[in-house]
């Protein structure tokens, strides 16, 4: 299917590794010129080295600054940024007896600041110019209280909000905004829960993914191209009419309407 992103100017946080990884991918095969952005000079050149064509950037997104500052050169390198996907930033995983109001503050800055201070000019920008699309991936982690991802989870209750409420607030400006809700996924991330969560029970790693997967009614854990499939067509005029939800995408593990 061709989605009509050929040229779009694409920014992906987090796109060095994991799910943004995979959207970059994807939209470079659609033809979209892709930015991606990432706290580590080491991982965008490895990462580039795989995509041909995408341009890297290293800022640390839970600066402010830096944040507006890698907007400003994408925008000055390439042109005027037309799809924004939220990959970047994760909260470390924290048993509830250690949290400790530092550990909460920089949850903060590590997952909802760091889809913020990218989002905050970037959809200024897109309201001016009368389009746009702003695809967070955020976690299901904001649904469901976990007792070792307490500070995590709540940034991403944060951010579904902000998703929705900023759909809301830009909609009649052309600009639509989306949350993406993964599930447990084959990435660096997930991995360094299930040790967390083998931690708080007292049990292997190896343990702590059976019972994991046994949670799973599709039997398996995502794929990062799962969910950047589902990332670029949210991005693509075919979904020109979905904005303001958050979409869950856990193998059908929480079974709940919203």
């Amino acid at each position: 299917m061709d989605l009509g992103l050929k040229d779009k100017v694409v920014l992906i946080t987090g796109g060095s590794k994991g799910i943004g990884y995979a959207c970059a991918e994807l939209f470079l095969q659609e033809g979209a010129q892709v930015a991606i952005c990432s706290r580590s000079q080491s991982n965008i050149d490895a990462a580039l080295s795989r995509l041909p064509g995408a341009r890297g950037y290293a800022a640390d997104l839970t600066s402010d600054e830096q944040g507006l500052a890698v907007v400003d050169k994408v925008e000055a390198d390439i042109g005027p940024i037309d799809i924004l996907v939220n990959s970047a930033g994760a909260a470390a995983r924290t048993p509830a007896d250690e949290l400790t109001p530092a550990v909460w503050r920089a949850a903060m800055d590590a997952k909802y600041f760091s889809y913020i201070n990218a989002i905050d000019p970037v959809i200024k920008r897109m309201g001016a110019r009368g389009s746009g699309v702003v695809v967070n991936i955020i976690g299901n982690g904001g649904k469901i209280a976990s007792p070792f991802h307490l500070a995590g989870g709540s940034a991403n209750a944060a951010l579904m909000l902000a998703s929705v409420g900023l759909a809301n607030a830009y909609a009649g400006r052309g600009v639509r905004v989306i949350g993406l809700n993964p599930g447990l996924t084959e990435t660096d991330r997930v991995a360094e829960g299930l040790k967390a969560a083998a931690k708080v029970a007292g049990s292997t790693e190896e343990e702590a993914l059976a019972d994991a997967l046994k949670r799973i009614p599709l039997g398996r854990m995502a794929d990062p191209a799962d969910i950047a499939n589902a990332a670029v067509f949210l991005s693509s005029a075919k979904a020109s009419y979905i904005t303001g939800v958050i979409i869950n995408m856990d193998g059908a593990q929480v079974p709940v309407v919203v």
